[in-house]
């Protein structure tokens, strides 16, 4: 069970007020947030949305112009270092080192995470197993498959078992079979006490977080579970409409009054409006006078894509960052 806010479990990340910028470019504005022990935390938005320069800060790779953040109990802005000795950072290029066989990067960052020459051995092979890598320590790492490597870059971030471990984007460019065996990498690390803060664009990978931040354009524009998030941030009521020819349907609908956003979801339309219960009977008529067949057309539960889009400017679906 995900333990509600006011639990007495210890906050591993706090963030209050952050701010980034870049000249007059405003990266991250304000964005206020904590992060419990264990706990997998979700930040989610489209690339260019901050998220990066959000957690190059946590990291304290990055200083903020503004704001406070600490992580692990360490303040990010004047004790980066003490911040670096207790976390475990992958990006989405994995930071390995393609020349390097598997064990020569897992002994190259374990020196780098200062593993105590006692311990290595011990951490190397629990690293491996974790990563499912036994037997293939003498590979070299450019040959491996992306989702191997996607592992050893995960065992190379957690060799000195940090109690905060931060994955950037960690599932780009990974089929969804990896990509499900990854996070259940995640979730057992969680259930040993780790604090996982994880950035992503797929909507539905976000389901797999106990709470996530939505945030566009550096703006953090909602926060809370899944089920939170699909059952009381969306802007108006969600209809699925089949109809055809769905090209007309569509531009006609972002013309229809009362129709906040409309959009192409597989063979349907997903409209956003006011009152779906008052908005049907007379889109249908809107339809059928431009000559639009309805074959189907009822309020629907949201997604957490569907919740993004009615939170963001416009209905926007570009996720283009704008000075």
């Amino acid at each position: 069970m995900v333990e509600q806010p006011n639990s007495v479990v210890p906050n591993s990340v706090v963030v209050e007020k952050l701010v980034k910028r870049f000249g007059g470019f405003v990266a991250v504005n304000g964005i206020s947030l904590a992060v419990r022990k264990g706990e997998v935390f979700g930040f989610l938005g489209p690339n260019g949305a901050g998220k990066s320069t959000t957690i190059r800060m946590l990291c304290g790779l990055l200083k903020p112009t503004s704001g406070r953040a600490t992580v692990a109990g360490h303040d990010v802005a004047s004790q980066p270092e003490k911040v670096r000795q207790n976390i475990g950072y992958m990006s989405q290029k994995f930071s390995l080192y393609d020349d390097l066989t598997v064990i020569e990067n897992l002994r190259l960052f374990a020196g780098l995470y200062s593993v105590p020459s006692s311990a290595l051995n011990e951490r190397i092979g629990w690293a491996l197993e974790m990563a499912n890598l036994k037997g293939q320590e003498r590979l070299m790492t450019g040959t491996l498959p992306g989702g191997w490597k996607q592992r050893l870059a995960l065992g190379c971030a957690v060799l000195h078992k940090p109690p905060v471990l931060f994955l950037d984007e960690p599932t780009s460019g990974v089929d969804p079979i990896t990509r499900r065996q990854f996070w259940d990498l995640i979730h057992q690390m969680a259930s040993e006490g780790v604090t996982v803060f994880v950035t992503t664009h797929y909507m539905e990978e976000a389901e797999y977080c106990s709470r996530l931040a939505l945030i566009f354009h550096g703006d953090m524009v909602a926060l809370g579970t899944p089920s939170e998030l699909k059952r009381g941030s969306m802007r108006g009521e969600l209809l699925l409409v089949e109809c055809e020819p769905l090209g007309d349907a569509v531009e006609a609908l972002l013309q229809a009054p009362g129709v906040v956003d409309a959009a192409v979801f597989g063979n349907a339309l997903h409209l956003v409006v006011g009152d779906a219960a008052e908005a049907m009977p007379r889109l249908e008529s809107y339809l059928a006078a431009r000559s639009i067949k309805v074959t189907r057309m009822e309020k629907i539960r949201p997604s957490l894509e569907d919740v993004f889009v009615s939170l963001t400017t416009g209905g926007d679906r570009s996720g283009e960052r704008k000075p």
